[in-house]
């Protein structure tokens, strides 16, 4: 059994509060038996240097760590985090973990809440999807390829899933893995599982749910993603929400 630990939406300030909710997670993780940690974007809540100096201080883990950026994310100072090919904008990465493969894709566009994939962007994916692997090989990026139904998060979608759909389809992809929502979600897109982490800073309630009177609820538990790969058999996904 290969596992993944996937984590997202820290959104660290420097503030204690921040510090605290991501801490609750991390613990929760060094406590458990997994092969690697996945971070799904929205590392830094300001992309400041000294940001990041704190995200590498709290993701120390025995197992490899990756990190993708998310929207609050600022590409030149995120990039003191990961060995990633070129300078600036975009970060992708491709990482072999043990058994498995990750496909680290840059979904953001810098300025701006939105994700888009640019043509150079969907033409590396498919080529890397292409390359044999012997093993699974998981897609992942910060902003989900659907609509949420919510007012506010649906101005920040990716806005073009057809053509990340056009890439995705017959390709040997394991799971699509995201962050950005701030809840935990698994549906399905161009034949494959897509599994949310849900935010560790904050939760974001749906319309149908109880309103906060605001976009976030900055006090509902954090969680995070247990991922299980079994050769032969489906992707388990089970979440937890550890309380301190």
């Amino acid at each position: 059994m290969y596992v993944i630990a996937h984590l997202s939406d820290p959104h660290l300030d420097g503030s204690e509060a921040a510090r605290n909710r991501l801490r609750l997670i991390t613990s929760y993780v060094r406590a458990s038996t997994v092969d690697v940690v996945l971070v799904t974007g929205d590392l830094a809540d300001h992309g400041l240097p000294e940001e990041y100096v704190e995200v590498a201080r709290e993701l120390t883990f025995d197992v490899p760590t990756l990190v993708l950026p998310g929207n609050h994310d600022v590409s030149t100072p995120f990039r003191a985090l990961v060995t990633a090919p070129g300078h600036g904008h975009p970060v992708h990465q491709v990482r072999e973990v043990g058994a498995a493969r990750f496909v680290l894709v840059d979904s953001t566009v810098e300025g701006h809440d939105h994700g888009y994939l640019s043509d150079d962007t969907l033409a590396w994916l498919d080529t890397t999807l292409t390359e044999p692997f012997d093993g699974p090989t998981f897609v992942a990026m910060h902003h989900p390829p659907f609509v949420l139904h919510h007012p506010v998060m649906d101005q920040w979608k990716l806005e073009n899933p057809d053509a990340l759909a056009d890439v995705l389809t017959g390709k040997p992809v394991t799971a699509l893995l995201t962050g950005h929502v701030h809840n935990a979600i698994t549906t399905t897109f161009a034949g494959h599982p897509v599994l949310g982490a849900p935010g560790i800073r904050s939760t974001v309630p749906l319309p149908f749910e109880p309103t906060t009177g605001s976009v976030t609820d900055p006090h509902a538990h954090p969680g995070l993603a247990f991922h299980a790969h079994t050769p032969g058999e489906p992707l388990q996904t089970v979440y937890r929400y550890p309380v301190g």
